[in-house]
């Protein structure tokens, strides 16, 4: 462990233990092999075949380098949104137990606070107790506190990290992202002295200071393991990205999503990643219907620049553990908050003219909002809808439905949904000290769900999960470490992995899964479940509930229990059968 006996003092009390029995536990952990650092990377918005190694024509050799030295999953699992698969992945829990069952807005009930909840550790609070350092840069979006000067008691400071550069909201600009802070000080691109690149560009700055963070470690305590989130926004919408990463897409996208989902489909059959068998889902819409062609090639131009500019980032993040000489003693999981989104922010035409009266914001001015009506920095409005070609920081453009059908190929709908467009991800396992040699380049097919992040942590670092933190009580890990699959073991999974959000609502146990839709405020509109054989039909195409009415009555049992155990139910919307 080599912790500083003050460190010992300090973990010995948050976790009620007796300095004996940590010391105990110390020379425990010096007979075993060394503990790994500990890198998680996770995008924004993206879909499950966007990546290389994952059958995408977006260019990412850095993962691609990752998955081949790895282990890459073909069924993990988010939680179909940002806010709640973050607070699983921070906590080792379902999000409502967490306490963001939705958004980070207050709703009075226990699932449903918007913030990430005292009756958890985050994951850095764990691994900090334990004897880690823990480091974030990017996107934090687990607390509905977010003025500069409010309350801060749920920032990632006050949640275990030592360092923090990014944004406490989910969303805005990558040229002056809102809610920029450094440590817990609101800033800006023109006003932080410790970061001033020639272009700014928010990707860059979450790996740029990713790699600062690596740097300060090795310079303050190289002897201590390290645990660094790197939370990107990419590829959320606003469609931005840097001039020279578009040109490597022009003319890539011109035939439009056909051509590129059925190039996809044959990629992930090649890979393994679907079986020889797996069907497309239905395309929303023919390339043929879209309107504006040239205005919709480049907003996947842009996306797929975004994505190659992350991966980039990355790179650069590997390199340096790489030149510390710790590659091979640091676990790198890499994984999507949830699939490609089909939100239509800024694709329509504007209502009314544009505002001409903004004044510049100067170095030191906030940006107070996240989407438009907004502007730049110098004073120019932000452009949305068709024509204005996306990329440069005065447009705020999504890519829309069309082009998140093929990030998500083969499957069907998107972020918010419980289908397997809306929750599946890649998951790329990366610790070449810890897997066995045949393991490398390997595919695990066995289900994975964010929940097990922390449960893979704790396990690998050797740390138990406490029962009680400071004063607060801590409920149990849902998840199951995901270790034994870098050994082509069991995970040893006992329950079924369960789903929920906006009443879109799923069950998956072995190879069978329920799922239906919802929608928010509205029960009348909550579908019927939907059963489907995952063995067979991953894409959900062939619903057998009408065959199998005992099974779809199990399920649909499993999952009414769990919605009371894990706090979904009550909802924060009225049904006939809740009081």
């Amino acid at each position: 462990m080599h912790l500083t006996t003050a460190r010992k003092v300090l973990i010995s009390a948050i976790f009620g233990l007796s300095l004996p029995a940590l010391l105990q536990a110390e020379d425990r952990d010096e007979q075993r092999a060394p503990r790994p650092n500990i890198v998680v990377i996770m995008s924004d918005d993206m879909g499950f075949s966007d990546i290389g190694c994952y059958g995408g024509e977006i260019q990412t050799p850095h993962l691609d380098r990752l998955a081949e030295g790895g282990v890459r999953f073909t069924q993990f699992y988010n939680s179909a949104r940002c806010c709640p698969t973050r607070a699983s992945l921070l906590s080792g829990v379902y999000p409502h137990q967490a306490g963001l069952g939705l958004m980070t807005s207050e709703r009075n009930l226990p699932g449903y606070h918007g913030e990430l909840g005292r009756n958890v550790v985050s994951l850095a609070e764990q691994l900090g107790a334990g004897g880690y350092r823990a480091y974030m840069s990017g996107k934090w979006h687990v607390t509905r506190a977010t003025s500069p000067n409010g309350p801060k008691s749920n920032w990632p400071l006050q949640r275990g990290f030592e360092k923090f550069y990014g944004t406490i909201t989910g969303a805005g600009s990558f040229y002056d992202p809102a809610t920029l802070c450094r440590g817990e000080t609101y800033i800006t691109p023109e006003n932080d002295s410790q970061y001033t690149p020639e272009t700014y560009y928010y990707t860059d700055a979450i790996s740029d200071n990713a790699v600062t963070f690596l740097n300060d470690h090795q310079r303050e305590t190289p002897e201590e393991p390290f645990f660094l989130y790197v939370a990107y926004t990419t590829a959320h919408w606003p469609m931005h990205a840097l001039p020279e990463d578009i040109a490597r897409y022009e003319g890539k996208y011109d035939a439009g999503f056909e051509p590129i989902r059925e190039q996809r489909m044959k990629r992930l059959k090649q890979l393994g990643l679907v079986p020889s068998d797996a069907e497309l889902s239905p395309q929303p819409a023919s390339w043929e219907s879209v309107k504006h062609k040239e205005w919709d090639i480049r907003n996947m131009e842009v996306y797929a620049a975004m994505i190659d500019r992350m991966d980039q980032g990355i790179g650069g993040i590997v390199a340096e553990i790489e030149r510390q000489g710790k590659l091979d003693d640091t676990l790198i999981l890499f994984l999507q908050d949830n699939g490609g989104c089909a939100e239509g922010y800024g694709r329509g035409t504007p209502g009314r003219p544009y505002k001409t009266d903004y004044k510049p914001l100067g170095k030191d001015g906030l940006q107070t909002q996240i989407w438009p009506p907004m502007q730049t920095r110098d004073g120019r409005p932000l452009r949305v809808g068709p024509g204005e070609m996306a990329g440069p920081e005065d447009t705020f453009i999504g890519y829309g439905r069309g082009w998140a059908n093929v990030s998500n190929t083969p499957f069907r709908e998107y972020k918010h949904f419980a289908h397997e467009g809306g929750i599946s991800s890649p998951l790329i396992m990366h610790w070449p000290a810890g897997m066995a040699a045949e393991r490398r380049g390997s595919l695990e097919h066995q289900p994975g769900h964010v929940i097990d992040v922390m449960a893979t942590c704790v396990d690998v670092a050797g740390i138990e999960h406490p029962s009680k933190y400071g004063e607060h009580e801590i409920i149990a890990l849902e998840g199951v470490s995901l270790r034994p699959a870098l050994e082509g073991e069991p995970l040893g999974r006992q329950e079924a992995l369960y789903f929920e959000h906006h009443l879109n609502s799923a069950v998956r146990d072995g190879d069978w899964k329920l799922v239906r839709t919802g929608h928010t405020g509205n029960p009348a509109r909550l579908k019927p479940w939907e059963l489907y054989d995952m063995r067979s039909d991953r894409s959900e195409l062939h619903n057998v509930a009408a065959q199998h009415p005992e099974r779809v009555a199990e399920l649909s049992a499993k999952w009414d229990a769990w919605a009371t155990r894990a706090l979904i139910r009550p909802f924060p919307w009225k049904f006939e059968d809740e009081e």
